[in-house]
């Protein structure tokens, strides 16, 4: 085994743990980074307040873009498979700085949320405990966030291998949970027992029976945050046994067995609670966020816990996996010259991103730290803000994919619906869920704060990508990225630092290569 850092100047690879992942073990971490059971809990409940009982088709609709956006990932990454992923894929469509671009909505969007999952995972942890009254002590649920934040890291840090074993068995305790849940819930319907019995009705499945359009932009732009996070599949691709195949398979995989749970829960949960304002409702907006403790004892009596854990588990496990993709990302980067050398640090021994992993969780717990010093309401504000730069990496995936594969759309049916007009329409729906989004967060009644006479969540969201631009122009000014702003590190021709056979690399790595 070699015992200094891999060379990864050469065309065979970046160090990465290469032949890793199966097909199952990408579409576990995919599932487990969209954390299903956190998601579910954070959005259903506004969702039903924004459409009512058209909550389903509203998570039926926000799945269109994100299916055709995968379809982009999974194009992209038959060509070019490489761990950078939008930041790779945006350089070799349109250049060095809508690429950098891409790279930095990347990772901007995995450290808001990392410390949005922190943050419930400390207060689901000391809800455990006594009356939960612990939950509301800030400093203590700081001070565990960070700790889960550390854990994960370590966890990712040691190895994609453990890290898919351990998300196996918390993946496994989700499901069973929602499936827990969704079971007891249509037990009471059926038996009469539940606190508002709702008939199924199939107008929920109806998009013609929106009447409010601004409601129904919100609840597409909610359900299109509880999706995000399948792409962690691509960001492992170099990682898996086939990386030209299995990522983009895993994602479109992952996307479809995410629209079956949510719908599933949703229409479980509406037929259990019904749409009305009374205590355990969905339309009543004082248990939106947090609807699964509103009717956990209820729904479940003495094993209402089973809920909280879910959830806490979600959050940790959904933690581990924010940091794979950017740590790999930062790593495709520095591998290019858009980020400094030191990030191409590959651990001898675990062949993962060792200096980028650190680098994230440090940086998440900093960012955490530093935004529940300065106020709790600008923190939820910036996870408010996350879709913003959701939208913004995705659309440019969608837009490189038109135009990497510009010269072969005509050439079959195929190409034409796969490599452009599927990925154009996902790309082109993000772009307006981008400008509605920005549009909504500038009003001062949108989110928590005021900050310049604006919507804070406005300043937070545009502010951290503008952040980005200010990043690029810094590296932009040293000499060590000239190279790749002068396109020559990365452009249309370079080859993909990835092994044609990722097993015979595995070997020649172990041969101390």
């Amino acid at each position: 085994m070699a015992t200094s850092p891999i060379n990864l100047d050469r065309t065979d690879g970046k160090g990465l743990a290469a032949g890793t992942l199966g097909l199952w073990g990408s579409t576990v971490i995919g599932l487990a980074s969209t954390a299903p059971v956190y998601s579910l809990v954070a959005t259903l409940g506004w969702v039903v307040l924004a459409v009512g009982g058209q909550a389903p088709i509203a998570f039926v609709l926000a799945f269109i873009p994100m299916l055709f956006i995968a379809f982009a990932y999974r194009e992209l990454n038959n060509a070019v498979p490489d761990c950078g992923t939008t930041f790779t894929w945006g350089t070799k469509a349109f250049g060095p700085w809508v690429g950098w671009m891409g790279g930095w909505g990347v990772a901007v969007a995995g450290m808001v949320v990392l410390a949005n999952l922190a943050q419930i995972a400390g207060i689901y942890f000391w809800s455990l405990f006594g009356d939960g009254s612990l939950a509301e002590n800030v400093p203590l649920v700081t001070a565990t966030g960070v700790v889960f934040i550390a854990s994960m890291t370590w966890v990712s840090w040691r190895g994609v291998e453990i890290g898919e074993r351990i998300q196996n068995v918390l993946l496994g305790i989700q499901y069973l949970a929602l499936a827990i849940f969704v079971v007891a819930a249509l037990w009471q319907f059926f038996t009469g027992t539940a606190p508002n019995p709702t008939p199924f009705s199939w107008e929920w499945f109806n998009p013609a029976a929106f009447t409010d359009w601004s409601g129904f932009t919100e609840a597409i732009l909610l359900a299109l945050f509880i999706y995000w996070g399948w792409d962690t599949c691509l960001a492992l691709n170099e990682e898996t046994k086939d990386p030209k195949r299995i990522p983009g398979r895993a994602a479109l995989l992952t996307c479809v067995i995410l629209l079956f749970t949510y719908v599933t829960v949703t229409v479980a949960a509406m037929m259990y609670s019904g749409l009305g304002d009374d205590a355990t409702g969905l339309g009543n907006e004082a248990i939106a966020d947090d609807f699964f403790l509103a009717i956990k004892d209820g729904l479940l009596g003495p094993f209402g816990w089973m809920l909280v854990v879910a959830v806490l588990i979600s959050a940790v496990s959904s933690t581990q996996t924010t940091i794979l993709p950017t740590a790999r990302g930062t790593l495709a980067m520095a591998a290019y010259r858009a980020l400094p050398r030191r990030f191409l640090t590959v651990h001898p021994q675990y062949k993962t991103p060792s200096f980028s992993t650190i680098v994230m969780g440090v940086v998440a717990s900093l960012y955490y730290i530093g935004m529940t010093l300065i106020s709790d309401n600008i923190l939820q504000d910036s996870i408010l803000s996350l879709g913003l730069a959701i939208a913004f990496y995705y659309a440019i995936t969608g837009y490189a994919c038109v135009w990497y594969f510009r010269r072969e759309l005509f050439s079959t049916w195929r190409n034409l619906l796969y490599k452009g007009i599927l990925p154009l329409l996902g790309a082109l729906m993000l772009t307006f869920a981008f400008v509605q989004s920005a549009v909504d967060m500038w009003d001062v009644d949108y989110g928590y704060t005021v900050l310049f006479g604006i919507g804070g969540t406005f300043v937070l969201g545009i502010g951290s990508l503008a952040v980005g631009v200010l990043l690029m122009f810094l590296w932009w000014a040293y000499p060590a990225a000239k190279p790749f702003f002068r396109g020559e590190s990365l452009n249309r021709d370079t080859e993909v630092l990835v092994p044609e056979d990722p097993a015979e690399y595995t070997r020649s790595v172990d041969g101390g290569i």
